[in-house]
């Protein structure tokens, strides 16, 4: 069996790295959290998806590239805890974010190679393009929008050939994202998060902690449990996986009880802590 947990690639810290650049807590949105918005395939996907709950619907359109994956929402989870790291600071939160591509590869866990700049590239046009329909509410305001996960990047260089180098990498997130991070709506995940190779496994961990909230345990059927996965696989393949998932007893943060038609999640005696504390 293929190990659920990817390898810590970075278990020391670099020359290269800024100072706190892993000291930051990584945190993700609530409302992404909450709800199917990144493909879970891992080859480019054109569908149109659409699910619905009650006062809510969300429809994600996909750019000529595809959907935006939940591998690269993690791009927005480096730029959403950097700049709540910095809100907590009290310091200057601006739309528009500067990172190091080089501090991102390593906080997200992922190799520094060359062509892994190529794929961050490739994932910030998927993030661009997709399009996204919906009435979630983000901070204190309800309203139809439609809008890109991130409204436009500048990934600048100098020189050419061999002697290429990044010089910075801006972002500008959506007007949705930078609300949810004015009123602190977002939550404190895992390192090992970054660690899960299985897209499923990242959006059942993602719900779990969102649901959870400061209760000891959540428990869901396993029907609403595939729906708020966004997963299109065969029923008795998604139970199959929880099953499994229970078995290797490997999710971050909270362990799982699985009966065949309910899972229940349990905080393990470290994971993270409330909603309330972890916000801010």
């Amino acid at each position: 069996m293929t190990a659920a947990l990817l390898p810590d690639r970075h278990p020391v810290r670099d020359f290269f790295i800024e100072a706190d650049a892993l000291d930051v807590t990584p945190r993700s949105d609530m409302a992404s959290m909450a709800h199917p918005i990144f493909s879970l395939a891992t080859p480019p996907d054109m569908r149109v998806l659409r699910y619905d709950a009650p006062g809510t619907f969300l429809e994600i359109h996909p750019s000529t590239k595809g959907l935006a994956t939940i591998f690269d929402k993690d791009i927005l989870i480096f730029c959403i805890s950097q700049l709540m790291h910095r809100r907590n600071r009290k310091l200057p939160v601006e739309q528009v974010v500067r990172i190091t591509t080089h501090d991102l590869l390593v906080a997200t866990n992922r190799p520094t190679g060359g062509i892994n700049y190529k794929r961050l590239e490739q994932a910030l046009d998927r993030l661009a393009g997709t399009r996204i329909k919906t009435n979630i509410k983000t901070g204190d305001e309800v309203s139809t929008q439609n809008f890109g996960l991130i409204d436009w990047y500048d990934y600048n260089r100098k020189g050419s050939g061999f002697t290429e180098r990044l010089r910075y990498l801006d972002i500008k997130l959506s007007d949705f994202l930078y609300r949810a991070i004015q009123k602190a709506e977002v939550l404190a995940i895992s390192r090992d998060y970054f660690r899960l190779r299985s897209p499923i496994d990242r959006r059942i961990y993602e719900l779990a902690r969102k649901h959870c909230g400061s209760q000891p345990s959540w428990r869901i059927g396993i029907d609403n449990l595939k729906q708020k996965c966004g997963s299109k696989q065969a029923m008795k393949h998604f139970a199959a996986h929880v099953r499994a998932l229970e078995s290797r007893n490997d999710l971050p943060d909270f362990t799982i009880t699985f009966d065949g038609t309910q899972a229940t999640f349990s905080r393990r005696q470290r994971a993270v802590v409330s909603a309330t504390a972890t916000a801010t």
